[in-house]
């Protein structure tokens, strides 16, 4: 295999492969993004619809430009418009993998991982060694004759990533690489995915909506709701610690934020949960939705965690059914079916539900947090 090389100016030790500081502004929003990223590491970008995570990965890739802060690569400015500087997508050594892959349709899968090399200036043969590389390292030997068209949903994922490989990029823009896939082939697809961005040198930003493919694929989660990080570390401290509504869900936790004076914390004007041991000042208190016991009738003894609810909704959630219930606060709670049955719970009825003060866990909340849950 001939290699491609791309001559490119390695930052500094302990400098970032990637630092940029986006600031996109669109009608009724604006992107105000920070991103950091070391040789070799893989960040993920998570957020609901809308927070901004296409307009960052657009905005690196050169699609769309900055309108203030910088995009810096390897020590090299990228986009900097305070000295109008601005670099074209096609000179950006940069890959990406967009979440339809965009393969070229009248392309073989040979040809297609080869047009990169051949933007970059190798001749049509060496071009074609250098895909043939990928493609084996791909496990695609056998495929580089077809056309998008005859690939399957994987197939098709791999031969987007050699491409965007193939240049040897020294950033890895990925845009929900595994969202077009179906359950089997998206598992298969994710280790195989895990493998080669082990190995790849370079700057990796993941966009994603999906937190079991951040949890596995990332070395670092970022946060962004409403154009700006709410959160950010890696996968241990967010999952332990969440901060917003948004990363509550996502890693499955019922989260409130209140005022906390020794072992209560007070919840809203006219609300308090009982906590295990003592903080005092503001508060983030987390419990899974397993935690919450549900009965039809305030329960006998005197637990100190009970409050009136109402069902609001009925999902299946695993082998077991994740009930919303609405209240003094809103909660979800994780019941068997045969419990649901004994319950005869559907949507609209009353019960009581508990949970025990050991079972939650409470951190401070500090000033910075930007969005409040109550």
């Amino acid at each position: 295999m001939t290699a491609l090389t791309v001559v490119r100016d390695e930052p500094a030790a302990g400098t970032p492969m990637l630092d940029a500081h986006l600031v996109v502004d669109r009608a009724g929003f604006r992107l105000d993004l920070t991103l950091r990223i070391s040789a070799g590491e893989v960040v993920a970008l998570l957020g609901p619809n809308g927070a901004g995570k296409t307009t960052a990965l657009r905005t690196l890739a050169g699609l769309t430009p900055l309108h203030r802060g910088h995009i810096t690569l390897t020590g090299q400015d990228l986009d900097r418009p305070d000295t109008r500087r601005w670099t074209p997508t096609e000179r950006r050594p940069i890959g990406v993998v967009f979440q339809d892959y965009l393969l070229f349709p009248h392309l073989t899968a040979l040809d297609n991982v080869a047009f990169g090399p051949r933007r970059h200036g190798l001749d049509r043969h060496r071009a074609r060694e250098v895909a043939s590389g990928w493609l084996t390292r791909m496990g695609l030997t056998e495929h580089a004759r077809r056309k998008p068209r005859q690939l399957s949903g994987g197939q098709a994922q791999r031969v987007a990533l050699a491409r965007a490989l193939a240049v040897n990029p020294a950033l890895l823009l990925l845009d929900e690489p595994l969202a077009a896939l179906d359950a089997r082939t998206r598992l298969d697809t994710r280790a195989e995915l895990q493998r080669h961005l082990a190995a790849h040198p370079g700057a990796t930003l993941l966009v994603t909506h999906d937190p079991l493919d951040a949890l596995v694929l990332a070395d670092r989660l970022v946060i962004v709701e409403h154009g700006q990080v709410v959160q950010e570390g890696d996968a241990a401290t967010i999952t332990a610690q969440p901060r917003t509504d948004y990363v509550a869900r996502l890693v499955g936790l019922n989260l409130h934020r209140g005022r906390a004076a020794g072992h209560t914390v007070r919840i809203g004007s006219d609300f308090s949960l009982t906590i295990a041991d003592r903080h005092d000042g503001e508060v983030f208190v987390a419990y899974p939705p397993s935690a919450v016991a549900l009965y039809p009738r305030r329960p006998d003894g005197s637990p100190r965690n009970v409050w009136p609810a109402t069902i609001t909704g009925i999902q299946r959630h695993g082998d077991n059914l994740r009930i919303q219930l609405a209240g003094p606060i809103d909660v979800a709670a994780d019941v068997t079916p045969a419990a649901a049955a004994h319950l005869h719970l559907v949507a609209g009825q009353p019960l009581w539900a508990t949970v025990k003060a050991t079972e939650t866990r409470v951190y401070p909340a500090a000033p910075g947090d930007r969005n409040r849950v109550e």
